[in-house]
C-alpha cells in the first residue's frame, strides 16, 4: 500500500528539513520525501537518521531522494530516483524487497521506461511551474496528465508533482493519477495535510490497496 499524498521536505538547512518533517509527521503526514540538494552524502545520511528517528515515531513511511545507499542504511521505507539518477533495477540490488522505489517522469516515454524497469510508483511531473527544481521539465498541466494516464493504462501508481496546491486536487485525480505530492503547499500550511487527505479521499485508515506490477512478487504493504 502507498499513501496518495506525499510530503517532499524543503528548507533552507538540513535541520529545517527535519523541522518541517516533524510538522508534517504531526499534523498526520503518512509519507514523506527527504529531499536534501547540494549536500553531501554524508550529511545526507546524518540527516536521513535523525529524519527515520521521526518518522518512525509517527509511524510515518520515509522515502530518501536520490541517495539508495542512504535508503538501505537507515533502513527508509523507500528510495525515489531522478532521472539523472541511478537507474531503478541497480538500486533495487541493494535495497530489500520491502523497500519502495519511486522514479521521476515527463513523457509517456519516461513512464514505460520506468515500468519495464518496475519501480513501484511513478513521481509525473511538473503539473505547474515550481521553484523547487534548477532543471524543470515541460509544464504537463491538467491536459497532460489526462493524456499520459488514458495512454498509460497501466496499474503502477502515478503520482503527480509540481507547484500543486488544494485547488489542484479534485481536478488532478479527475484525470486517473493515484496521488499527489506537494511542497511548498504544506511547508507554507501543514494543517493543510487534513485538507488534502480529505479531498483524496485517503485518511491514514483508509489507504487503498496497489498491485505490485513486478515479475513473480505478490502485493506487498509496508509496515
Amino acid at each position: 500500500m502507498i499513501p496518495k499524498l506525499h510530503y517532499i521536505s524543503q528548507g533552507e538547512t538540513p535541520q529545517a528539513h527535519l523541522d518541517n518533517i516533524q510538522k508534517a509527521c504531526t499534523a498526520g503526514a503518512e509519507l514523506v520525501q527527504l529531499r536534501l540538494k547540494n549536500r553531501s552524502e554524508k550529511q545526507v545520511l546524518q540527516t536521513a537518521e535523525k529524519a527515520r528517528e521521526i518518522t518512525s515515531h509517527f509511524q510515518t513511511r520515509l522515502i530518501i531522494n536520490d541517495y539508495y545507499k542512504v535508503a538501505h542504511a537507515v533502513k527508509a521505507d523507500g528510495v525515489h530516483l531522478g532521472k539523472l539518477d541511478t537507474c531503478p533495477t541497480i538500486a533495487r540490488k541493494h535495497l530489500a524487497s520491502w523497500q519502495l522505489i519511486g522514479g521521476t517522469a515527463n513523457t509517456i516515454q519516461d513512464c514505460e521506461v520506468l515500468i519495464n524497469k518496475s519501480v513501484d510508483y511513478i513521481g509525473l511531473g511538473p503539473f505547474r511551474f515550481t521553484k523547487t527544481k534548477t532543471k524543470l521539465s515541460p509544464v504537463l498541466g491538467i491536459s497532460g496528465y489526462a493524456g499520459i494516464v488514458e495512454a498509460l493504462q497501466r496499474e503502477t501508481p502515478i503520482i503527480a508533482i509540481g507547484g500543486i496546491t488544494l485547488e489542484d486536487v479534485t481536478d488532478l485525480i479527475n484525470t486517473g493519477v493515484y496521488g499527489i505530492a506537494a511542497s511548498g503547499a504544506i511547508t507554507n500550511n501543514v494543517n493543510s495535510i487534513n485538507s488534502f487527505h480529505k479531498l483524496l479521499q485517503a485518511p491514514s485508515v483508509k489507504e487503498q490497496i496497489w498491485k505490485v506490477n513486478r515479475l513473480g512478487a505478490s502485493p506487498r504493504g509496508i509496515n
